[in-house]
């Protein structure tokens, strides 16, 4: 199948710690802590599992002299810890004097975010934002421009509806206050420029909670400016609504060109894993052919012809086994991430979706002999039978990544897999005495 291309939008060129966003870069996945900042050792792991997951950015709160405090001994510790994930720091009302008051902190940071609704800037002398754009300049940081739907500076609310009303054929309400969001995130980037910052280091947002209100949003903003774009659904929720709406929107935009970096904001189920926001960012750009950041796996849904619940424990075991093994992968293999693997319930699309996989299996399904093809570039290479295909299957995985994509250091021995590493693979049996059976 031939692959769509993309235009994407020209965008300035940002480089956040190590990090390059906009200017036609890749685009960055982030995410955000929930700890309380000025706990060291919390803030430290959950920064580093996110990053392990794959974000490349994470933003931390800093909201209090305690946290501000301790927001070095993070970055040093994640330092120690070989975590170089890049932090971008989360400022709201008081900003300005955290940043001042402790210049440890404000010289640790890669990127701030300052809310414009909040931040304040009425103030003749000690103007919060003016403090807070000119330490960035003083300490050659980036910073995001957030404007946020509940959070929106009131006074400039109050003005455009005025002007609004006076209007010989007013506008809806609604429509004045995306407006609003708009003129927020330009009056104050072309302020961040009077005071000196250049350009390219500057990131603007406007987030939104509906989906409708967002793609609207960012259409218009991509149209007024050229600033590199940072698109998130704001308070998406938890679970399936999450999901969903945060990829009806950002999908709609990515396929325009719109975005240059993205935040799946997923409120975690109580005691849920934060990292499973990255995932859901780093699927939407894979699925939508704009990055690859780990070997997809295409399963099918199961019909009555499979009612086994094997090919689903095997697509189970799969998917985590390639998740796991992603982080040695990457830095051993090159190309590794854009595999596909395929695990299918039966002979109806089986075979044909495990020749369209990089390897792919074709379980048999109810009724069918008790084999499991196993496809290889197109190809049948050998089939699988017996009471151990999940573990055969897996190896047999492993193996092709070891021969098909090249070494980054060769004198790297091949990886060895333990039993740990593939958790669901004693649950998956189909019956008998194992066995592989190579296609001559």
């Amino acid at each position: 199948m031939s692959a769509t291309i993309i235009k994407r939008r020209p965008s300035q060129r940002i480089l956040v710690g190590k990090v390059m966003l906009g200017g036609g870069a890749p685009i960055v996945v982030q995410s955000m802590t929930n700890t309380d900042t000025a706990d060291v050792a919390a803030t430290t792991q959950q920064v580093f599992e996110l990053a392990k997951a794959g974000s490349e950015l994470v933003r931390i709160t800093v909201n209090t002299p305690e946290a501000a405090a301790q927001v070095a001994n993070i970055r040093a510790r994640l330092d120690v810890m070989g975590c170089d994930v890049p932090l971008v720091g989360d400022f709201h009302y008081n900003g300005h004097r955290l940043l001042t008051d402790y210049p440890d902190c404000a010289q640790a940071l890669a990127k701030y975010r300052i809310n414009p609704g909040n931040v304040g800037r009425n103030r003749k002398e000690d103007d919060p934002f003016t403090i807070m754009i000119e330490t960035a300049i003083r300490y050659d940081k980036p910073v995001r421009i957030g404007v946020n739907w509940g959070s929106l500076d009131q006074n400039l609310v109050v003005r455009m509806m005025d002007e609004n009303s006076r209007l010989a054929q007013p506008k809806e309400a609604g429509e004045v206050t995306r407006a609003a969001l708009i003129a927020s995130a330009l009056e104050s980037a072309q302020r961040a420029e009077q005071l000196g910052m250049a350009r390219n280091r500057i990131v603007l947002s406007c987030k939104v909670s509906e989906v409708q209100d967002l793609i609207a949003v960012y259409r218009s903003l991509s149209q007024q400016c050229d600033y590199a774009l940072h698109l998130g659904l704001t308070e998406a929720g938890m679970g399936s609504k999450g999901i969903v709406a945060s990829t009806a929107a950002l999908a709609v935009l990515l396929q325009e060109g719109i975005g240059d970096t993205i935040r799946i904001s997923l409120t975690p189920e109580p005691g849920g894993d934060r990292t499973q926001e990255v995932l859901v960012g780093q699927e939407i750009l894979q699925t939508m052919g704009m990055r690859a950041f780990a070997p997809m796996v295409t399963a099918c849904p199961g019909c009555g012809r499979t009612t086994s619940s094997f090919f689903q424990e095997l697509a189970q075991s799969i998917q985590i086994h390639l998740r796991t093994q992603m982080p040695l992968w990457r830095e051993q293999y090159e190309g590794v991430e854009s595999m596909t693997v395929a695990v299918m319930g039966c002979v109806v699309n089986g075979p044909g979706e495990s020749k369209l996989a990089n390897i792919g299996i074709s379980l048999p399904g109810t009724g069918e002999s008790p084999a499991a093809p196993i496809y290889i570039d197109g190809e049948k290479a050998m089939t699988l039978r017996g009471d151990n295909i999940a573990a055969e299957f897996t190896r047999i995985v492993d193996d092709y990544v070891a021969r098909k994509y090249m070494q980054r250091n060769p004198s790297q021995p091949p990886l060895v897999r333990g039993k740990a590493d593939n958790p669901l693979s004693e649950k998956v049996r189909l019956g008998g005495s194992s066995a592989i059976e190579l296609i001559k």
